[in-house]
Parts: C-alpha cells; structure tokens; sequence
C-alpha cells in the first residue's frame, strides 16, 4: 500500500496503485524526489491543464534532506560561468523570489540583506576585480566594489585587509517556508503527493510509458506497488543517480559525489552584530564558496560550510575535529571569537557531479535523455539549487510543454 496525501489539506487516501498489467497510465507525470526542486518541478507542471502529476517521496515528509540542511542563501549569480545553466537558472530564480513571492500573500520568508565578499590579499583582490567586471558587465547586476577604508563604517566588525565585493541582490530564506508555499501550490492544482514511498525499479515500456514499482518505507513493507505513468522527472538529490541507472544502459550509467559540510552556531552572547552575509574569495580548488558567515531572518549568526567528501548518507553528525579548521578560516574576516566560541548546528550533504580531484566545473545536468522519451534527469543540482528552485522548476516545464 502506497500512501497518497493531497498537500496541506490532509486528505489520505491509502490505495494500491496499479498493476503491471495495466495499460492506461494514472499519471501524466511522475516526479521522484520531493525537495525543494521537485516540489518546484511538480507546482509547475501541475498548473498546466490536463496534467495530472504524482510526486514520490521516500521519507515521511517533504524537504527533509538537502533543502533543508544548506546555508539559506539567496544567491545573486556570481560564479559560476555566464552562459552556463547554474547562471541562467540563478539569475531568474532570485528574480522570482523577490518580484513575485511576496511575504504576506505567500508566506515564503526572505531578507534582500545583500552580501560581502572579501579580499584579503592581492590575489584575493584581482579575484574580486573579475569577478567584479563580470557580475558588472555581462550579467548586469548592480555590484560595486568598496575599499577597505570604507568597509569599517559599513560593517565595523568584519576585518577586510584589502577590498570588498558588495552584491546587494543577495539574501536569505527560509527554506521551509518555500516548500510549504510550493507544496500548497501543488496541492491547489490536485497533485498527489506519495510520501513514505521508495522507487525500487523503473521500466521503460515504449508507447505505454514507464513503470515504476515502489516499497512503502513507513511500514517497512517489502511488498511492492506498481505505478504506470506517461513521463519521469528524475529530482531524487542525492539518490537521482541511482534513479537514472535504473534505466539508463550500462555505457551510460552516471555517478554523483556526495560532499558533507558542518555549520557551526555561536555559543553565548555579546558578539559584535553583522548586517549582511560574509564570503571570503572561493578556495581555489573551486569546490566550495568557503566557510562563510550567514545570518537568518532573526539576525542570528551561523557558519559553514566546510567541505568533506563522504560515502555514507546517513551520518549527519556535526564533525567537531573541524573546528580548529573552521576557527581559522572564520577569524581572517571575524576576528571576535574564540574556537570554543563555535558549537556544532547541523550539517548538511550535496550531490556533486565533481569528485574530489576533478578541479572542472560542472553545470546543472537537466534534459531528456536521448531513447527515453518524457524521462527527464537532473543531476548534481547543489548551490545554487535552492535559489533556482522555482526557475529549475519552469525551465523542466518547458522541456515538455515548450512556451505553455
């Protein structure tokens, strides 16, 4: 028995879902992976009249893995390369943020609090100038670099040697508050969310569409149930590898890294405030933005992430032998605090495309898989993924239904 819960109405209907047999699907669309993405992926398609849409989930509730184990950055675009997806993707996501979810109509919570990031030395200060001329002059967005000697009455807490990047289009949001808001979306469109349902196979039928057999994860149950359905969006996360390859030909077979990073809280209080968000220069192995300096919506202080790869998805324990490393990194920019200053928040894992000594950059993977008509992949959606959620979700609708 597979459980359906229609949105935030409540409604539960337990039901077996089809048998192989049958020929006529149940759904239009099947979305496996009900983060943020695929929560964002099903709201979108779900507003297209006829579409009847199914959204899998193997835990017992939405978001509950990477969408809501991140910094909760609304990130501006300055990264990542201009023509690439994760740009365009980032560029129109925090555009929709903060032009059309609108707090009080839509209860989504964000803070266009802006951000610094800071150069330190003069290889970190030509870093910033690029990145400046860039952010400037081909994507269009209104940065502005600021000399040390300015940023003290700006952000007197924040040490800064040599300059700093100012980008005022970056934010904050609360990511739960997103996917309540994207849910109740899908939910007022019929969707049928399937939660405590895991994908254990996928078979392409031809003209029939896919079948997808499923285990009930809340019960433990080894019976499986058999869904029939006309298309796939592959928005699992971490597992969306293992989704794929369940289709995919062994010469085509796909691989995601899994890279954990700690978040640290500060303990007690008195610490001098800061305003907006905190990034030091990228480290140059390009793996990560650096242990950078959040704040939430209340102006709380938080940092993170660092980075470690991992094989196993199930330890989300704070590493504290990170601390010294973290310690160091945080004092070159915010100087005010000692390593027992920092207590472990939470942790977080985020599937890369990247392995631990590919230094290449590596693009959102989304697109129709060529001899698999309707199934749709996406692959090592990480930073700037929460950002783009909504964008990703339109951009997925688009491959489908072209300019509805």
């Amino acid at each position: 028995m597979i459980t359906i819960k229609s949105g935030l109405r409540g409604r539960q209907i337990l039901r077996c879902l089809s048998s192989p047999a049958q020929t006529v699907p149940d759904y239009s669309h099947a979305v496996i992976g009900a983060g943020v993405v695929g929560l964002a992926v099903s709201a979108e398609l779900s507003k297209v009249p006829g579409n009847r849409v199914l959204l899998i989930e193997k835990n017992s509730d939405f978001g509950m893995e990477t969408s809501s184990r991140n910094s909760e950055v609304i990130h501006a675009g300055l990264y990542y390369p201009v023509n690439s997806l994760k740009t365009r993707l980032c560029l129109e996501g925090s555009q929709i943020i903060y032009n059309e979810l609108d707090s009080y109509k839509t209860g989504v919570e964000w803070s266009k609090c802006g951000k610094w990031v800071v150069a330190q030395t003069d290889a970190d200060d030509s870093y910033l100038e690029t990145m400046y001329l860039k952010a400037k002059q081909e994507l269009g967005l209104p940065v502005e670099m600021l000399p040390s000697n300015k940023t003290q009455w700006v952000e007197p807490a924040i040490t800064v040697r040599r300059s700093v990047l100012n980008s005022p289009t970056s934010g904050i949001i609360d990511s739960h508050s997103l996917m309540t808001y994207l849910s109740t979306v899908f939910d007022n469109n019929d969707g049928d969310l399937a939660v405590g349902s895991k994908v254990v196979d996928l078979e392409y039928q031809d003209k029939k569409g896919y079948l997808l057999s499923c285990q009930d994860t809340v019960n433990e149950s080894q019976d499986t149930a058999s869904i029939l359905v006309e298309n796939i969006v592959n928005t699992a996360g971490l597992h969306a590898h293992h989704i794929a390859n369940m289709l995919l030909p062994a010469d085509r077979q796909v691989k995601q890294f899994y890279a954990k990073g700690n978040y640290y809280y500060l303990k007690g209080s008195g610490f001098p405030p800061v305003r907006r968000l905190v990034y030091p220069v990228p480290p140059r192995n390009g793996k990560s933005l650096g242990t950078h300096l959040t704040i939430d919506l209340q102006g709380s202080i938080r940092f993170g992430p660092d980075l470690n790869y991992v094989d196993n998805l199930d330890d989300y324990t704070v590493n504290s032998a990170n601390i010294p490393r973290a310690y160091e990194a945080i004092t070159t920019y915010y100087p005010h605090i000692q390593p027992s200053d920092l207590q472990p928040a939470y942790s977080g894992i985020r599937p890369k495309l990247a392995g631990p000594h590919d230094r290449s950059f590596k693009d959102f993977y989304i697109k129709e898989e060529p001899g698999f008509p309707g199934f749709v992949n996406l692959l090592g959606i990480e930073s700037p993924g929460l950002t783009a959620s909504i964008a990703i979700g339109r951009y997925v609708k688009l491959l489908y239904h072209g300019s509805r």
